[in-house]
């Protein structure tokens, strides 16, 4: 039987990586509230919400299976969300500077058939070389990443900001995980290669 796959986002760099896997699939926006929890560590709030956005297209995809994502990245036990603002890309960058930043990067896929989901976390740590303001300022004229949670492109000019990458699955760091999301997707009896 073959599955209607949904990703639930309409993130261009989720369905970008999911397009590698030559499925058909269909983008839907979740409504989901991405507020942390009071003390919800990084890890968790990846994870809960990652599940969130599978189950809130499950009424309107009730056949499909869907796959939900969610990156969160914290430094220090601080939680770095998508900036929004040049000024608080500025300020996210300085505080990564000579620092290790951790991306915690989960993916849920829910068959809304069963009711049954499946999920994985990748974690990526990023050591940020030390940076200067003009540098953070000079990357931001040149790639604005105001869309993205740690405010850089791994997959652009944002890699001339670290010293390593330390990561199972380098598409994790990008916002899916592909090759635990293939995986979950096989559990399900759809596999890419047939």
């Amino acid at each position: 039987m073959i599955r209607d796959i949904v990703l639930c986002s309409t993130s261009r760099y989720r369905g970008e990586l999911l397009e590698r896997l030559r499925l058909p699939f269909t983008c839907a926006r979740p409504e989901t509230d991405e507020t942390p929890r009071s003390g919800e560590p990084a890890a968790a709030l990846s994870e809960r919400l990652a599940e969130a956005k599978s189950r809130a297209l499950a009424s309107r995809f009730p056949d499909a299976l869907l796959i939900g994502s969610d990156q969160v990245a914290s430094v220090a036990g601080r939680i770095l969300g998508k900036p929004g603002t040049r000024e608080a890309a500025v300020e996210q960058l300085l505080a990564a500077s000579g620092q290790e930043v951790e991306f915690h990067t989960a993916v849920a896929v829910l068959d809304a058939v069963q009711d049954r989901c499946l999920m994985h976390r990748d974690v990526t740590t990023v050591g940020f070389r030390t940076l200067t303001r003009s540098a953070i300022e000079s990357y931001l004229d040149q790639e604005p990443a105001l869309d993205c949670a740690g405010s850089f492109k791994c997959e652009g000019l944002g890699i001339t900001l670290f010293d390593q990458i330390d990561t199972r699955d380098p598409t994790a760091l990008i916002g899916l995980p592909l090759i635990a999301t293939a995986r979950l997707l096989r559990q399900f009896g759809v596999d890419p290669l047939g």
